[in-house]
């Protein structure tokens, strides 16, 4: 079962950074795409940002421009940096690990207990 551990959340004012981490284990990570996904309270789970392989990103248009995801294949891990944050960035963010899936990338992992992210003044 993959596991995940999102960490790097807190509370920060609009226009602060943050930069969450996700450790995956039990995946062969350094080949498998990777997604952050965030939801905010009353609202569905959605896709912020992936990263493929091969370092190739996907954005979501609330965030291009401010948030940028990376990965380190030596400490299964991904991150997000999240730069310009504003209160509608506001969400529990999850990562999990994904498949394309005729043509459409599906989150396959266990989800974890994910990182809160809230931006308040």
């Amino acid at each position: 079962q993959v596991h995940m551990v999102e960490s790097g959340g807190g509370l920060v004012q609009p226009g602060e950074s943050l930069r969450l981490s996700c450790a995956a284990s039990r995946i062969s990570f350094s080949i498998n795409t990777m997604g952050w996904y965030r939801q905010a309270p009353g609202k569905q789970r959605a896709m912020v940002a992936r990263i493929t392989r091969d370092g190739s990103t996907n954005y979501a248009d609330s965030v291009k421009g401010r948030f940028t995801v990376s990965r380190d294949n030596a400490k299964n891990t991904v991150y997000l940096q999240m730069n310009s944050l504003k209160p509608e960035d506001t969400a529990v963010y999850y990562c999990n690990t994904e498949f394309l899936i005729d043509g459409t990338y599906v989150p396959v992992g266990s989800w974890g207990q994910g990182t809160q992210v809230t931006v308040s003044r």
